[in-house]
C-alpha cells in the first residue's frame, strides 16, 4: 500500500467516474437479481415446530408475532458447546438497531439454535442481544432446514449444506448457521421462500459494505481467507484468544489449548 499510485485530482477523479460505470452496472443488475430473487417458487410448511422461547414454548407461527414475514437466523451454537461462532456473533449483532426498521416494514426477526434455551439465555445476556433466540433443541427445525446434522449423516457423506453435499470441513461439525425466509398468509399458512448459507449470508453482513471500500478491503489476510481471521464477540477484541477453522472462537480462559 505504500507504493500505490498517486495521480492529480484531475486525473483521480476520471478514474473514479470511470469507475463508478461498473458500479451503476453492478446496481442495477442486483435490482434485477432482487426482482427475480421475489419471483423464486415457495414451499408450503406442513410440520409444526415448536420451540423453547425465554419465556415458555412459541411455534414457528408465533415468531411471526403479527407480522407476515419472518426472517431467522440460524444461529450455529449445538447442546453444551461453550465456543461462540464469530460469523454468527457477527450476523446478530446487526440486529439490534434494524430491529424497529424491519417490523414497521412487515418482517420480524429471530435467531434459532440447537442449544438448550438456558444456554442461549447465557450467551444473549453475556452478549447484550435483545432480539428473539429460541431453542429447537426438542424440534426437528434445524434438521428440516439442513443447518445441523446427525453424527450418522456426517458419517455416511449424506449432510447436505448449501443445496450440496457437506464439504470435508463439515466433518466433526453437527450445527451451521444460515438463513431462511418465510411468509404467513391470511389463513396462517406458512410458506418457505428463500434461504442463503455460506457466503450468501454476507448480503446480511453491513460491515463489508464498509469494509469493502476501504483502502485495505475486508483485510482477511489470515489462515481461513474469511471473517474468522479478525471477527470475535464484540466483548473480546484486544483479549485475546482463537478462532478455529469452522468460526467457532475460544476464549484465551477456556483451558482448551486451542488459542497457543
Amino acid at each position: 500500500m505504500e507504493t500505490h499510485n498517486v495521480v492529480s485530482p484531475d486525473e483521480w477523479t476520471k478514474a473514479r467516474v470511470a469507475f463508478l460505470v461498473k458500479e451503476k452496472e453492478l446496481t442495477h443488475r442486483k435490482d434485477a437479481l432482487a426482482a427475480e430473487r421475489r419471483e423464486l417458487p415457495w414451499v408450503k410448511i406442513e410440520k409444526e415446530y415448536v420451540f423453547d422461547g425465554p419465556n415458555g414454548q412459541v411455534t414457528l407461527s408465533d415468531l411471526f408475532d403479527g407480522r407476515s414475514q419472518l426472517f431467522v437466523k440460524h444461529f450455529m451454537m449445538a447442546p453444551g458447546v461453550t465456543h461462540q461462532c464469530v460469523g454468527c456473533s457477527l450476523d446478530v449483532d446487526h440486529i439490534g438497531p434494524l430491529l424497529p426498521h424491519l417490523e414497521n416494514n412487515d418482517v420480524s426477526y429471530a435467531a434459532v439454535a440447537r442449544a438448550p434455551i438456558a444456554e442461549i439465555e447465557t450467551v444473549r445476556q453475556r452478549m447484550g442481544w435483545s432480539f428473539l433466540w429460541v431453542s429447537s433443541y426438542r424440534s426437528d427445525f434445524n434438521y428440516d432446514f439442513n443447518v445441523s446434522f446427525t453424527a450418522e449423516q456426517v458419517a455416511s457423506g449424506k449432510a447436505l449444506y448449501n443445496f450440496q453435499p457437506a464439504q470435508d470441513w463439515v466433518v466433526g461439525l453437527q450445527d451451521l448457521s444460515g438463513h431462511s425466509v418465510f411468509f404467513k398468509n391470511t389463513s396462517g399458512d406458512i410458506f418457505l421462500t428463500y434461504s442463503a448459507f455460506g457466503r450468501g449470508g454476507e448480503q446480511f453482513l453491513g460491515i463489508y459494505g464498509f469494509l469493502d471500500v476501504m483502502p485495505k478491503g475486508r483485510n482477511e489476510t489470515g489462515p481461513y481467507h474469511s471473517l474468522g481471521d479478525w471477527a470475535r464477540p464484540h466483548n473480546m477484541y484486544g483479549k485475546g484468544g482463537a478462532v478455529e477453522a469452522n468460526g467457532r472462537f475460544h476464549a484465551p480462559t477456556c483451558g482448551c489449548g486451542a488459542d497457543t
